[in-house]
């Protein structure tokens, strides 16, 4: 017996080598990450002692500001497409959450729907932004109509692309990355071993447009979830059990403004019945569907779904 468990323990130790040889994946470099993700328009703000945060202010500045928010292990630069495409008439702020991108961690430690809620608030505060439409994907979107729910007088609209929130419905497939972020111990290897191959994995599982994966997209997830403390915010936001928040009818019901609902039939992370169920919810919404698109409509159709999101914006009532 002692000689199996000398043979066993010895396999065990083989086989974590292996897997660190295979996968092993340091934090990268702060500075590098900056200069190599941030541009002329990224502006770094102090919300709060020892909170930091990455936004960019963009577009036309005396245009209606739309705040977009972006989804979970994803960072401002998703919402680009939509930058370029609308600037021209709106002024648009995107920012990284914290934990995300080039904000970095949380001096609270704490990565969840209020903290979220309220950076979005100090940094319009900071920025001198009265009112805005207040946009967001996945997790961002969940972050969206629960700032509107929070500050509506901050609110002048509401668009939800792919958000969180709804009443949970099986997933048709998580990503690898997200199932191994959520399973005991395994997770806490991913402070260490995080793979490209894996976020690749995880990318061509959420976008069902894969011509727009290149390996500049995958680079950009796979070194940006390595910032500096993102792996470890990441695990604290994954190992709350209110990590997912949902919504009831009654609760969206008080969303008056307007309120737009993008979402890609493919979505293998939230189900389209979820964006059939917020059409329901929140009264007069006006909700797309796209065939063939995933969970991230700004990137993997960005020329349509930009243009959807323009006419709208042009019909709503002047501020």
């Amino acid at each position: 017996m002692k000689k199996f468990l000398k043979w066993l323990a010895a396999l065990v130790l083989v086989a974590v080598a292996a897997l660190f040889i295979w996968g092993y994946a340091p934090d990268t470099d702060g500075a590098a990450m900056k200069a190599k993700y941030g541009n002329a328009a990224s502006r770094y703000v102090e919300l709060e002692p020892g909170l930091t945060v990455h936004y960019r202010d963009q577009g036309k500045r005396d245009g209606r500001v739309v705040m977009l928010i972006h989804g979970s292990n994803a960072s401002l630069h998703t919402w680009e497409p939509w930058v370029a495409a609308l600037g021209k008439d709106y002024r648009i702020v995107s920012l990284d959450l914290p934990g995300h991108g080039l904000t970095g961690s949380h001096r609270g430690g704490v990565y969840d729907y209020p903290v979220f809620v309220d950076v979005v608030d100090k940094l319009m505060t900071r920025l001198d932004i009265p009112k805005a439409v207040i946009g967001g994907n996945s997790m961002g979107g969940g972050t969206a109509w629960m700032f509107a729910l929070a500050h509506p007088a901050k609110t002048e609209a509401v668009l939800l692309v792919d958000a969180a929130g709804a009443p949970q419905w099986q997933a048709r497939k998580i990503p690898i990355g997200f199932r191994l972020a959520r399973m005991p111990v395994v997770k806490e290897l991913t402070r260490f071993i995080a793979p490209r191959s894996m976020f690749e994995s995880s990318i061509k599982t959420s976008m069902s447009v894969q011509s727009k994966i290149d390996d500049a997209l995958v680079d950009r997830y796979w070194e940006l979830n390595r910032y500096p403390g993102n792996r470890e915010a990441t695990m604290k936001r994954f190992s709350l059990p209110h990590n997912n928040r949902q919504a009831s009818k009654e609760t969206l019901a008080a969303i008056k403004v307007p309120t737009l609902i993008l979402w890609g039939e493919e979505d293998n992370l939230i189900p389209v019945k979820s964006a059939n169920w917020f059409a329901e919810a929140i009264p007069g919404s006006n909700l797309i569907i796209y065939p063939a698109v995933g969970h991230i409509p700004m990137e993997e159709i960005p020329e349509k779904s930009a243009a959807d999101v323009k006419l709208w914006l042009d019909a709503l009532p002047t501020p």
